[in-house]
């Protein structure tokens, strides 16, 4: 049995004295000896509130957090459903949210299961099973069709979504996102001990200047500031180990699972929103120095985006000069002029 489970959080007690109000959106620094933070980040605000869908599988009671955000313009009669990536919970899509209801969308906003606020079950974790779950998601809310907006991992998820369910996505746009390559033909598979280990040992200086490096980011890093506290704050919870196990289960999904191939049969209007310095491409730490060189050409000379958009029926990329990973973040006003420019025709 399904059921929705309302949770509305108080600002006052979703505040905390490590992080700004509103995450991702401030240069806060999250002082080093920070507060540990619960694996569901009970304590870490999110911009809107926050609500959970309750439903079983496998004799395991899981939670699925969202935020369900009503129009704050006129309304348009459309729901935006977004995905994020793999290192962010959903509260990074605070402006995006807002220039969409001010816009007169609807958002919905989710956490999968793994991730943020929701539930960290000992389950395999695969695209079809985080579909099918935002699926049955929007069949509680009534929801028969979205415009899609997926990030990074997201996007991948994205690409499965509409194709599983290619009548409930009515445009998709596609942030940055990873898989517009088969890593399984360049990264040799690694086992989960090896990536446990790696995970456990990342310092908060490693992990700031991963999201800094690999992500080729634009922005100043005090804006991805609020994210390196978070982690240092999950370290020190006594739940760690779990969202370690739980956190790499998404990296053997991304090797193991790839969408690249599936592009050609999307039918639906689809945008690529990418910046030209993004090279990111899970796994290429993993592999030989001549296979990772060809890796992560995702939006440069040897365009993935362009490449894949031209295989498909109705797709078009448009890229920005000098930006990274985290488009949204880095451009912010130029990434949702250009989304509900594309949603809106």
């Amino acid at each position: 049995m399904r059921r929705l489970i309302p949770l509305i959080l108080a600002a006052a007690l979703a505040a905390s004295p490590a992080v700004s109000t509103t995450a991702g959106a401030s240069s806060t620094v999250a002082p080093a000896a920070a507060e540990p933070i619960g694996i569901a980040l009970e304590g870490w605000p999110y911009p809107f509130p926050v609500s959970y869908f309750e439903f079983q599988v496998k004799g395991q009671t899981l939670r699925q957090a969202y935020m369900d955000v009503a129009p704050a313009g006129k309304p348009n009669g459309r729901v935006a459903l977004l995905f994020h990536g793999r290192n962010f919970p959903a509260s990074y899509w605070d402006k995006v949210i807002r220039a969409f209801t001010a816009d007169g969308y609807r958002v919905i906003a989710t956490d999968q299961i793994g991730f943020g606020k929701s539930s960290k079950p000992d389950l395999p974790y695969s695209f079809d099973f985080f579909a099918a779950n935002s699926a049955a998601l929007l069949d509680s809310l009534g929801i028969k069709q979205v415009d899609l907006v997926g990030h990074s991992m997201g996007g991948m998820l994205a690409a499965r979504f509409t194709r599983t369910y290619p009548e409930r996505v009515r445009r998709l746009v596609l942030e940055a996102p990873v898989g517009l390559e088969d890593y399984r033909l360049t990264v040799p598979p690694v086992s989960d001990a090896f990536l446990y280990d790696r995970e456990y040992a990342l310092t908060a200086d490693a992990y700031r200047d991963f999201l800094k490096n690999t992500y080729s980011l634009s922005v100043p890093v005090a804006e991805i500031e609020p994210f390196v506290g978070l982690r240092e704050r999950l370290k020190a919870s006594g739940e760690y180990p779990r969202w370690v196990t739980s956190f790499i289960k998404s990296y053997q999904m991304i090797h193991d699972q790839p969408v690249v191939h599936e592009y050609p049969l999307i039918a639906t209007p689809t945008l690529f929103i990418m910046g030209s310095a993004d090279h990111n491409a899970p796994g290429k730490p993993y592999t030989t120095k001549n296979l990772g060189a060809g890796m992560g050409r995702n939006a440069d000379n040897a365009d993935n985006a362009k490449a894949i958009a031209a295989s498909m029926l109705n797709a078009q990329v448009v890229v920005f000069d000098g930006v990274g990973h985290l488009v949204h973040l880095e451009r912010p006003e130029d990434f949702n002029r250009t989304a509900l420019g594309f949603l809106d025709r």
